[in-house]
C-alpha cells in the first residue's frame, strides 16, 4: 500500500499493467489496494479500458505525504528557517506545520534534523514580515491578469490609494515587493509589500505587458523608476568586483564591474547609518558617490571612530 501510495505521488498516471508489474503484484490485489486508498480519502482517478490507467489528483483536503528521508528533513529544516526568519506574522503558519512534522518524524531522522539545526545561524536584520494572505491576493490577482486595489504607505509616511496590474512578487535582500503598472501613473511601480494595506481585487482584468527589459528582479533591483530615487546609495570600490563581492553583506543591490579594478555598488537603503557602517565594514578603500545624506552618515562614523580610538 505504501509503495503504491508513493508511485502515485509522482505525479503521473501509470498504466494499470506497469503499475501491477512494479509492484509484483495482480491486476485483482491492484484494484483492491487503489480502492483502500480512496477509501483512506486518497482521490485517485482512473481510465476504464484495456489501456487503462490511475493517477493521483487533488482533492478536497490534503492526505498524509510520503516523503523520502532527503525531502523530510529538506521540508523540516525549511520550515524551521522560514520560522526562525519571521516570514509570516499570521499566527505562525510555518512553526505550526513544523510542529505537526516533528511530531511524525522517525527519529533517526530526527536526529539528523537537530544535527542541521543546532550547527545552522541566521544572521539577518530585523524586516518586516508582510501578511500571508496579502502574498496570496497579489499573487493569485498576477496569476489571473486581474486588477488590484489598495492603500500604499511611501518611505515619507504618505498614504495614497493605487489601481495597479500585479506581475510579479519579488523576493529581495528579505523584503518582499510586488512589481506592478500604476494605472493612474502610466509607469512600472515597485512596491513593498509590508507597505500595502486593504488589498482588494475588484474583477477587472488587464492585457499583459512585455516586463521591463531588465526583468522583474531587475527592475526591482536597480529601483531606477521608484520616486524616492533620492534615496539610492552610490559607492565606487577601488577594489576587484571578486573581492567585494565576497565581502560585501548587504543583499539588496546591484554590483557591477567599472574595470579590473575597482566596482560601482547601487542600493536602495532603509538607514543610510546601517548602509555607511557595512561599507566601512568590507574593509577596501571606497568613494561614496551619493546621495548628501550617506556622505554626511559616512563623516559622522568616521569623526565617532575617530573619537573612540582617542584621535
Amino acid at each position: 500500500m505504501l509503495e503504491l501510495l508513493s508511485l502515485l505521488q509522482s505525479g503521473r498516471a501509470w498504466p494499470g499493467t506497469e503499475l501491477a508489474a512494479r509492484l509484483g503484484t495482480s491486476p485483482r490485489t491492484l484494484r483492491r489496494d487503489i480502492g483502500r486508498l480512496r477509501d483512506l480519502g486518497y482521490p485517485v482517478v482512473s481510465s476504464p479500458g484495456p489501456g487503462g490507467s490511475y493517477r493521483l489528483v487533488a482533492g478536497r483536503a490534503m492526505p498524509p505525504l510520503l516523503l523520502t528521508d532527503e525531502e523530510a528533513v529538506a521540508v523540516v529544516v525549511g520550515l524551521r528557517l522560514a520560522a526562525s526568519a519571521q516570514a509570516h506574522h499570521d499566527g505562525g503558519a510555518a512553526e505550526a506545520a513544523l510542529r505537526k512534522l516533528e511530531q511524525v518524524l522517525p527519529s533517526r531522522l530526527r536526529h539528523r534534523m537537530e544535527a542541521v539545526l543546532a550547527s545552522t545561524e541566521i544572521a539577518s536584520r530585523a524586516a518586516p514580515a508582510p501578511d500571508l494572505r496579502t502574498l496570496h491576493l497579489l499573487g493569485t490577482a498576477a496569476h489571473h491578469r486581474q486588477d488590484v486595489r489598495f492603500t500604499y504607505t511611501s518611505r515619507s509616511g504618505e498614504r495614497s490609494e493605487r489601481r495597479v496590474e500585479p506581475y510579479r512578487q519579488v523576493l529581495l535582500g528579505r523584503r518582499w515587493y510586488l512589481l506592478g503598472w500604476d494605472l493612474d501613473r502610466r509607469d512600472w511601480r515597485t512596491f513593498r509589500i509590508d507597505r500595502i494595506a486593504e488589498p482588494a481585487v475588484p474583477g477587472t482584468t488587464f492585457t499583459p505587458r512585455d516586463l521591463p527589459p531588465d526583468g522583474a528582479v531587475g527592475f526591482v533591483q536597480a529601483s531606477a523608476r521608484l520616486p524616492i530615487s533620492r534615496h539610492r546609495g552610490v559607492v565606487r570600490f577601488d577594489a576587484p568586483v571578486e573581492v567585494v563581492s565576497e565581502r560585501l553583506v548587504a543583499e539588496a543591490g546591484s554590483l557591477e564591474a567599472l574595470d579590473e579594478r575597482t566596482c560601482r555598488y547601487v542600493t536602495v537603503a532603509d538607514s543610510w547609518e546601517w548602509l555607511a557602517i557595512t561599507l566601512a565594514m568590507v574593509g577596501v578603500p571606497y568613494t561614496v558617490e551619493g546621495p548628501p545624506e550617506l556622505i554626511e552618515y559616512s563623516r559622522e562614523l568616521a569623526r565617532r571612530i575617530a573619537r573612540a580610538a582617542g584621535g
